[in-house]
């Protein structure tokens, strides 16, 4: 999923001074990734029935890592040094943003649908932005509280497939609250990887936190193969594990950074809700999968708390404020 790779903001950010055909290109190439992310989940609920989630998750993050490594072969004295130097904080971000979030992701497409899935992980940047507030002490204004809280209520309506009955009697998709988890592993992960502030450029420092990601999905996998829930794949199953290792996972990884270059981490990041878009077509057309009447109204919730985060932002005076008392 291409969000894994919009939380990693080292490097400067990018300008319009290489011309504006350069940032079309950089667009339509952002554009793109987030298509071959909303593939993943399509390719993902696809082979369900023949490939564990851990196993996928595994096998995707090993596969994107052997085949990213060598593309940043310049950087290996530099890698090798960080990954001496904090090898468990990279584990550990690694570890909960490019495998349990993904891996908490294909466990809830076992029971639930992905178009459901593309409309709660639309979520990531108010998960983010409350917990920065917390571990970060970054400002939330007002506004910023009141979007959260209406975002929450489009999830719940979604959750409980816009039946407030069906909450009484506890009537919830596990599958849901699996991705809603998922979302808010990512939303972690983005706020420690800022913590962290890691000196290494994006992409070698998206392969070390691969491998990471790699070494933390290892366990859950061998943990399936223990329990006798080992995968069998037909050429279909092998196509879709082909499809999120490779086109959605090494691909999309590599031209997003490149984009994330050119436009910069905020304005490539806001074509994250592209992602729902097409992940709703992308189900409709391959899974047969039908936009719900509570689809549509937990969606338009969301989009409403969504607008009131990102377009009333809160004033930078507090937080000059709280940085001088402190």
């Amino acid at each position: 999923m291409a969000m894994n790779v919009w939380a990693i903001h080292n490097g400067a950010a990018g300008t319009d001074g290489a011309g504006g055909k350069s940032v079309a290109v950089a667009y339509s190439v952002g554009v793109f990734c987030w298509l071959l992310s909303a593939g993943v989940y399509i390719a993902a609920k696809w082979v369900v029935p023949e490939m564990p989630p851990w196993a996928l998750c595994f096998w995707r993050v090993l596969i994107a890592w052997a085949i990213l490594l060598p593309i940043v072969h310049g950087h290996f004295n530099a890698m090798a040094g960080l990954v001496r130097a904090r090898f468990l904080e990279l584990l550990l971000v690694g570890g909960i943003g490019l495998a349990i979030c993904q891996g908490l992701v294909f466990v809830g497409l076992k029971y639930a649908d992905a178009t459901t899935a593309g409309i709660i992980m639309a979520l990531i940047p108010i998960v983010t932005m409350i917990l920065a507030r917390f571990i970060l002490g970054e400002p939330m204004g007002v506004w910023q509280v009141i979007g959260s809280i209406i975002a929450f209520v489009g999830i719940v309506v979604i959750i409980v497939k816009g039946s407030p009955a069906a909450l009484l009697r506890l009537d919830i998709n596990p599958g849901e609250l699996w991705i809603v988890a998922g979302a808010f592993c990512f939303g972690l992960y983005a706020v420690l990887l800022r913590r962290a502030k890691f000196d290494l450029e994006r992409l070698p420092l998206l392969v070390v936190l691969l491998g990471a990601a790699a070494l933390t999905a290892l366990p859950f996998y061998l943990w399936e193969l223990a329990s006798e829930d080992r995968f069998a794949l037909d050429a279909s199953g092998l196509i879709a594990l082909a499809y999120v290792a490779v086109p959605g996972g090494a691909l999309m990884y590599y031209l997003f950074n490149w984009s994330i270059e050119a436009l910069g981490a905020a304005r490539a990041g806001v074509l994250l809700y592209l992602q729902t878009i097409f992940t709703a077509v992308l189900a409709y057309l391959i899974l047969g999968e039908r936009l719900q009447s509570y689809h549509l109204e937990g969606a338009a919730i969301i989009v409403v708390g969504l607008l009131l985060v990102i377009l009333l932002k809160p004033s930078s005076k507090p937080a000059a404020k709280t940085i001088s008392g402190g």
